[in-house]
C-alpha cells in the first residue's frame, strides 16, 4: 500500500508543523547550521548515549549533517516523520521526536524522542509526544492504527512519559536493544503501545494543543 500524500499545499516538507503546549514541531533542516548543531549535541549527550546506541554514531558536525540528510531522505520516502522540537516563542531547538519505521500495510510505526539537557524538567518530551501521537493516529494525519514505544529496561523516566501519554505497557522484549555504546551485546526493552482506538489522555485535560495541518 503506498503511503498517502499528506503534505499541505505550498508546504516545503512532506509533513506539517505541529503546535501546542508552547512548542512548535517542524521538520529538521539538514542545510541549517543551527539544526546540525542541535542534532549533534542531542545525539552526543551522555544521557542519550546511556539509553540509545544508533546504527551510525554522530561524532562531529559533519556526521551530524549527514545523519540529518538521511533523516530527510527517510521522510521523503515515507519511512518516517522526524520533528525538531522548538520553543514556539523563540524558535530555539529543544529536542527531537519522530515516528519511525512506518509500515503502511499494517498502519503501524515506532516513536522515539530526546530532549536537550537545558530543556529537561519542563515536560518537553511529554508535550512533544502528545502532539505527534495525536497527529500520527488521526486523520488528517498519518492515520496509523498502532504506535509502539520501546525503551531500555531501567529507563524509568521514559516509562512515566509513555504511560502519561497513553502508551500502555505491554511487556518486556528480551535482548531487543543494543547495550550502551556497543553493537555486539543486547539488553531488554519495555514495550509500550497506543492504538488509535485508545482514549487520548490529553483530550479534555489540555486545551492549548493545536495540530495545524
Amino acid at each position: 500500500m503506498p503511503h498517502p500524500d499528506i503534505r499541505p499545499a505550498g508546504h516545503p516538507y512532506p509533513h506539517p508543523d505541529l503546535h501546542g503546549h508552547g512548542l512548535r514541531l517542524r521538520p529538521w533542516d539538514p542545510d541549517s547550521e543551527d539544526d546540525a548543531a542541535a542534532w549533534f549535541r542531542g545525539r552526543s549527550d551522555p544521557e542519550f548515549r546511556r539509553w540509545n546506541t544508533p546504527l551510525r554514531i554522530t561524532t562531529d558536525l559533519d556526521s551530524a549533517r549527514e545523519s540529518l540528510r538521511d533523516t530527510a531522505r527517510n521522510m521523503w520516502e515515507g519511512a518516517s516523520a522526524a520533528y525538531c522540537v522548538t520553543d514556539a516563542a523563540t524558535g530555539t531547538p529543544v529536542g527531537h521526536v519522530a515516528v519511525n519505521v512506518i509500515d503502511w500495510i499494517m498502519r503501524s510505526a515506532r516513536v522515539g524522542y530526546w530532549v536537550l539537557p537545558e530543556a529537561r524538567g519542563r515536560r518537553v518530551a511529554t508535550h512533544a509526544l502528545t502532539l505527534v501521537a495525536q497527529w500520527a493516529l488521526a486523520e488528517p494525519g498519518l492515520a496509523l492504527h498502532r504506535l509502539e514505544l520501546g525503551h531500555a529496561v531501567g529507563h524509568d523516566s521514559s516509562c512515566r512519559i509513555a504511560e502519561r501519554c497513553g502508551f500502555r505497557y505491554e511487556g518486556t522484549l528480551r535482548g531487543a536493544m543494543w547495550e550502551a555504546g556497543r553493537q555486539d551485546a543486547y539488553r531488554d526493552v519495555h514495550m509500550h503501545a497506543r492504538l488509535a482506538t485508545d482514549p487520548d489522555p490529553a483530550r479534555g485535560r489540555d486545551s492549548d494543543s493545536n495540530v495545524n495541518l
